[in-house]
């Protein structure tokens, strides 16, 4: 018995159809992401740090560009300064680039860190304004230091933080969200993860 052409049209169609379909979901699957991500971003246009010592990440946030500096402390042998592992200070960019260590409040309140030795070259960093998200400090085969996070079942090779703030006072900003950016581990991608601070 012959076998009817239109019948394997119709099936290919099918085939066809099912494809374009499940090409449109994932498409508006991604596109959706994709504004989730962008949802709300600063309309400031953020310099990147440049030649700076030893640095292990930086924090910007709104409202302007000036930019905090996480910078690994070595003593003069090369190793870290167990006393006082990190400094932290500003590039104020508003201001004509000047550098300026943070002020007692910001130190405690804000933008500094609780740091923790875990054991030797690796310490725990947590900021003292959200205790929940613990940063890991460690040292790599090659003998640099290097800020990592686990979120999302990643683990991020921090590079830069974001904070997006909107309104509010001096003790209680208006936070909508902060951003890590970095390097996956697992793949050397480069990565964003947002999350919220609420």
């Amino acid at each position: 018995m012959p076998i009817k052409l239109n019948n394997h049209i119709d099936f290919a169609t099918k085939i066809f159809t099912s494809k374009v379909i499940l090409i449109l979901i994932v498409s508006l699957f991604y596109v959706k992401n994709l504004a989730a991500q962008s949802k709300n971003p600063s309309t400031i246009n953020f310099p990147t740090p440049k030649n700076i010592d030893n640095l292990l990440f930086y924090l910007q946030r709104d409202p302007n560009t000036n930019t905090l500096i996480y910078a690994i402390n070595l003593n003069a042998q090369g190793n870290i300064d167990v006393s006082n592992p990190i400094h932290i200070y500003w590039i104020r960019y508003a201001e004509k680039g000047v550098k300026k260590d943070l002020g007692y409040i910001q130190k405690k309140f804000a933008y500094g860190l609780d740091i923790k030795e875990i054991k030797k070259d690796q310490y725990e960093l947590r900021f003292v304004s959200y205790k929940k998200l613990a940063f890991i400090l460690s040292r790599s085969n090659d003998k640099s230091y290097h800020v990592s996070v686990n979120i999302n079942n990643k683990t991020i090779l921090v590079r830069r933080l974001f904070v997006r703030i909107e309104g509010g006072s001096f003790w209680l900003p208006n936070v909508k969200y902060a951003e890590i950016e970095g390097t996956d581990e697992s793949n050397g991608k480069a990565v964003v993860e947002r999350i919220s601070v609420k």
